[in-house]
């Protein structure tokens, strides 16, 4: 699975926009299988992310692939997010 990793100093600092719209390509990536399998959990958890962060696009995505997701699907990507959330 491709993984992506935000740990250069600079991420913080950029601005939320900008780390939106990263983000949202994060999780356009893995719901269409642009250099990867496709991975619904890992594509609902960067729309998430994304959204919290201001992409409304992300937050319109996001909800549009749960209703394709089961309950347990949608449990571990918003714990992913979460997860992701308090590292970052």
């Amino acid at each position: 699975m491709a993984r992506f990793e935000m740990l250069e100093a600079g991420f913080g600092a950029m601005g939320a926009t900008a780390q939106a719209d990263i983000l949202f390509e994060l999780g356009m990536m893995y719901a269409t299988g642009r250099d990867c399998e496709t991975d619904v959990v890992a594509a609902h958890k960067w729309f998430n992310i994304a959204a919290i962060k201001g992409s409304v696009r992300a937050a319109e995505l996001r909800s549009e692939l749960s209703a394709a997701m089961s309950k347990v699907e949608i449990a571990r990507a918003l714990r992913e997010a979460r997860e992701w959330m308090t590292m970052h």
